[in-house]
């Protein structure tokens, strides 16, 4: 019986390699898979999952007009899983796609994204996610700054803490850490 995972976890806690694993072990049992992302995920470019370890592969962009459901229904030949990067960035109806494809063409479903922005305030995408997935599973790494679990976001803008703005802006390691709560409130920058 097919599932929803979602599989969340800080900047910087292998969500990329991971779902570029999973692929590889479908496929090396010749079990097509399809792979999808953010289209607002533009960081290496658009449509590519990209690892900070140098690994990368093409993916459908999702947006929010994008018709996933139609897409894994008409794929051929039949396919084994569906990954899905950048979860967070999805709107409701897409993560509803997602689920109809597990509960309706009994495919299993692979998510992977953040949980929370750099306020500590959930994304629309993870929200949906979080309610509606089978199994959630958090992804761990360590505070940039100290020993602790990161479990939260710290954007920052020339070397400073940024604490207000808008939700999504796309960025790597010069604009963002994984910080423990800790470090998040008062960040020895």
């Amino acid at each position: 019986m097919a599932q929803l995972f979602y599989k969340y976890g800080t900047m910087n806690s292998g969500k990329s390699i991971e779902i570029l694993k999973v692929a590889h072990n479908y496929e090396e049992q010749n079990k097509p898979v399809l792979l999808f992302t953010s289209a607002l995920d533009d960081r290496d470019a658009v449509g590519y999952i990209s690892s900070r370890i140098g690994f990368r592969r093409e993916a459908i962009p999702i947006s929010n007009d994008t018709d996933i459901f139609s897409i894994v229904n008409n794929h051929t030949p039949k396919v084994y899983c569906v990954l899905v990067d950048e979860c967070q960035f999805l709107e409701k109806d897409s993560i509803l796609q997602l689920v109809r494809i597990v509960d309706e063409l009994d495919i299993p479903v692979m998510g992977f994204g953040l949980k929370n922005d750099f306020r500590n305030e959930l994304f629309e995408g993870s929200r949906w996610m979080l309610i509606y997935a089978d199994k959630i599973e958090e992804m761990k790494t360590i505070c940039w700054f100290c020993e602790r679990k990161a479990t939260m976001n710290l954007r920052v803008l020339d070397g400073k803490p940024v604490y207000t703005g808008e939700q999504i802006l796309i960025g790597g390691n010069d604009t963002y850490y994984p910080v423990c709560r800790k470090c998040h409130t008062n960040p020895p920058l």
